[in-house]
Formats: C-alpha cells, sequence, structure tokens
C-alpha cells in the first residue's frame, strides 16, 4: 500500500492511498483536519463527515478528483518522461507534481510537511523568449530538470512567482507561483492566440464579468501573462486558497469535460453525460454559500462565451473556491475567440451545449429559455440579462480594442474578433425579444416559430 500526505498549508488534511493488487484509490481525512473550525473538504464527493459508500465507488471518486489536477495531453507525456513515471501511475505523478497543484493543496511522502529551503530562480525576458524559440528541443513546461507545470490544460504553460515585474521559478519555503505563463503556441496557424485571448478578457471585464488579470508582452513572441486568483501575495509568503474545476465539482473525471465526451458523430452524439451547464447550475443550487449570485454569474459566463464565440468553454474552464460552508464560484479565465482564429480551423463544435444547441448557428429562443429555466429565471428576466450583456459587451469593445492595440495586438487580428462579436451581439439582443414569449415547459416543436423579418441570426458555423 502507497500513501501520500495532502497538505493546507502546514495542517495534514488527509492520506491518500493506493492498493496495487486491487488498483483502488482511498482518501481519508485526519483527525486534526475533522476537528478544525475552518477546515474544508476536497471537493463536494469527498464531505469530510462522508457516508458509507462502497470502496470501488470511493476509489472512482479519488482517482478522478487527483487525476483532474494534472496537466493533460504532452505536457503530461512530458511530466511523465522527466520524472521516468508512466503517465498512468497517478500517484506517482501527484507526488512528482503535488507541490504546486491549482487550489490550496500539496502532497509528500511522510508526515512532516513539506519544509525545503527557499530557491527563488530568476527567469529573464531573454531567457524566457529563447526558451519558446526552443520547444522543439525541450518542452517548454521543464526549466531546470524539473517539471514547472502542475496545472490542468494543454497549451503550453509554466507557473511562476512573479514580483515587481520580475519572474522567478519557486522552490520550497513560504512562496508559490502566483503567475501563469502562456507562449504563443507552437502551432503557426495559432499565433494570433495570445492576442485574442488577451482582447477576450478585457472586454469580459468590461462588460461586468468577474475576470482573472492578464497583462500581454512581446518577447518578441507574444506572451500572456495570467494572474493566478487561488494565491494571496503577501510580503515574503504566498497563501494559496482552495479552489476546483467544475469536472472536480462534479465528481467527473478529466474525459468528461464535454458535453459530448465521445464526440459529435450520429451515433454517439446523444449521449451527453459530461460536463454541462444544467449539471454546473444543479452544483450551485446544491452546495454554492451564494446560490442566486453564483447562478447568475454562470448565466452570464454562459451567455457571454456566446458573445465571444468560445466554442471551448468545457468543464474545466469554470471553477468554484472551496470553504467550510460550500463552494463560491471563482473569476473567469481562458477566454478566446475561436472563429476569429480562421487560420486554425479549429471545431466550432459548442463544448457545453446552449439548451439543446450545440452550435451558435443552431441556438434559438427555446434553447435560450432553456438556460434560463436551468439558472431559475423568468423568461422575460432571461430575455433582459442576454439584452444587458450583449449591450455592454458592444459598449465596452472599442475599449478593449484599445488596450489590445497598446498592448500590441495587431489591428488586423483585433478587426477580426471585433466583426464576430457585433455579429453575435446583434443575434443575441435579437433572440432575446422572442425569449420572453417562450415557455420552457413545452417541447420546441410546439413553440411559434418567430417571424423573420430580416433581423440577423446567429453566426453560423463555417
Amino acid at each position: 500500500m502507497t500513501s501520500l500526505t495532502v497538505w493546507a498549508g502546514r495542517h495534514a488534511v488527509g492520506h491518500l492511498s493506493h492498493d496495487p493488487g486491487t488498483n483502488r484509490f482511498a482518501f481519508a481525512y485526519t483527525d486534526e483536519w475533522a476537528r478544525l473550525r475552518n477546515a474544508f473538504p476536497l471537493c463536494p464527493q469527498l464531505p469530510i463527515r462522508q457516508d458509507e459508500i462502497s470502496s470501488e465507488q470511493h476509489s472512482a471518486i479519488v482517482r478522478q478528483f487527483f487525476e483532474n489536477l494534472l496537466p493533460e495531453g504532452e505536457a503530461l507525456d512530458h511530466a511523465a518522461q522527466v520524472n521516468g513515471i508512466s503517465k498512468s501511475n497517478l500517484i506517482g505523478l501527484a507526488l512528482a507534481l503535488g507541490r504546486e497543484t491549482a487550489g490550496a493543496i500539496r502532497l509528500s511522502v511522510g508526515d512532516t510537511p513539506p519544509s525545503e529551503p527557499e530557491v527563488l530562480r530568476e527567469i529573464g525576458r531573454p531567457e524566457l523568449s529563447q526558451r519558446i524559440a526552443d520547444r522543439t528541443k525541450e518542452p517548454f513546461s521543464v526549466w531546470d530538470g524539473q517539471v514547472r507545470l502542475s496545472i490542468a490544460g494543454y497549451q503550453d504553460k509554466i507557473a511562476v512567482y512573479e514580483h515587481e515585474r520580475r519572474l522567478y521559478l519557486v522552490n520550497g519555503g513560504l512562496r508559490a507561483s502566483t503567475v501563469i505563463v502562456k507562449p504563443v503556441p507552437a502551432r503557426p496557424q495559432l499565433a494570433a492566440l495570445p492576442g485574442n485571448e488577451f482582447l477576450c478578457m478585457k472586454l469580459a471585464r468590461a462588460a461586468g464579468l468577474s475576470v482573472a488579470d492578464v497583462w500581454l508582452e512581446y518577447l518578441p513572441q507574444p506572451v500572456l501573462f495570467v494572474r493566478r486568483f487561488d494565491r494571496l501575495a503577501r510580503q515574503e509568503a504566498v497563501d494559496r486558497l482552495h479552489m476546483i474545476d467544475g469536472c472536480q465539482a462534479l465528481g467527473l473525471s478529466v474525459g468528461m469535460k464535454y458535453e459530448r465526451p465521445y464526440g459529435d458523430k450520429p451515433d454517439v452524439r446523444e449521449i451527453r453525460d459530461g460536463a454541462s451547464l444544467r449539471l454546473l447550475f444543479e452544483v450551485i443550487n446544491k452546495y454554492s454559500v451564494q446560490p442566486v449570485v453564483d447562478r447568475m454569474a454562470l448565466l452570464r459566463w454562459a451567455i457571454f462565451q456566446v458573445l465571444i464565440g468560445n466554442c471551448d468553454a468545457h468543464g474545466k474552464n469554470v471553477s468554484f473556491f472551496v470553504s467550510p460552508g460550500g463552494l463560491v464560484l471563482a473569476p473567469t479565465y481562458d477566454l478566446m475567440c475561436i472563429p476569429a482564429l480562421e487560420d486554425a480551423k479549429l471545431d466550432r463544435t459548442l463544448a457545453m451545449s446552449i439548451g439543446d444547441a450545440f452550435t451558435a448557428g443552431e441556438i434559438t429562443p427555446f434553447d435560450w429559455a432553456q438556460l434560463g429555466r436551468q439558472a431559475g429565471m423568468r423568461m422575460a428576466a432571461m430575455a433582459k440579462q442576454m439584452q444587458d450583456l450583449a449591450r455592454k459587451t458592444l459598449y465596452g469593445l472599442d475599449a478593449a480594442i484599445d488596450e489590445a492595440t497598446q498592448a500590441g495586438v495587431p489591428k488586423e487580428e483585433s478587426g477580426r474578433v471585433q466583426a464576430y462579436v457585433v455579429a453575435a451581439c446583434q443575434a443575441v439582443a435579437d433572440a432575446a425579444k422572442n425569449v420572453a414569449k417562450v415557455d420552457p415547459n413545452t417541447s420546441q416543436s410546439a413553440q411559434v416559430a418567430p417571424a423573420t423579418d430580416g433581423a440577423p441570426q446567429s453566426p453560423a458555423r463555417d
């Protein structure tokens, strides 16, 4: 039996164990943690005082939670290779990467908290630029022979400590990473992605969404910097705030982050067992400490994804802070206008449906009404939210583009985002006029089709 200790600060939260013979995982909170007034559960499916469930079900919940902490794709391959571990070895990867996870927890062997002396190694911008250029020779996530990424996702990134605009790799001590560094992707067709994401994040803030802080630099390669909202920097120390993503909140594996987890082909497209807006609203209703506030925030997040054409807004792009009392929706991140990245020929299928629609062009007033019903909204109020967010997004577009231009984003790139957003805002505002007339309790086929008066339709899938 292999066992790791899970820590929050200097408190032992519990023990993660694995039985190689049965290939089952288990997690048990320590008595010390269970007695603390400010103790929080790792996730809703692992409450501190848990009802009896089968060892098989418990094992699946534990595995899914910790697997969701790991990177994906090539980043996971590199992490496994550098550490000489099979990428199916969850305990090994958790130990190798578990000092700097998303959220508050850290993992180690033994019953004493990690206490290595602090080492700060500065990364200058020239070195960062050179490492971006050398990605074909050495994975970007590996620095000084150590994997510097323990955050979920496919895109190249590293986690660094930032102080007075200087960047550091940090090991040990009381500090931790505070910024995610996201360089331009290696794929040439995605060269506009950092500027695109910067503009969409600034636009979201202008529209009134709670958004992670970002800035953009050209080294000369474009690099997006995202300030971590699960870290709170203090003098000489960094506090880690516990946070989980949507899949962890739902008790789903990373492979279920899309609502259609098996794809869009006719034989599997009706299987919708993955993360969805409907399920996320249910999690908020059950576990949020401020359900009314969080339902509204998630609703506006979902509408905004359509306004900017972010088809890849999946279950791991939603996060929650975890407190002793429950969950609180975290700020928005990973926003992009996918149709503006036209050279990349990315899929336009929505990661999570609006109603029953999986492309922007298929969304009807009935689908919007279904979304409103999931959020607990009356139809008139839903229509007002759509109109309000479309108006604020259009109103903030010029200012967001100005910020992008000042940051160095080419006008051609901003122009493609602008053209899409303007058309999408008009389409959503027009659809809102009919939403108030919809009875979401009846089937879509029973609804009266809205008159076609020449108004712009939702942006169609290419």
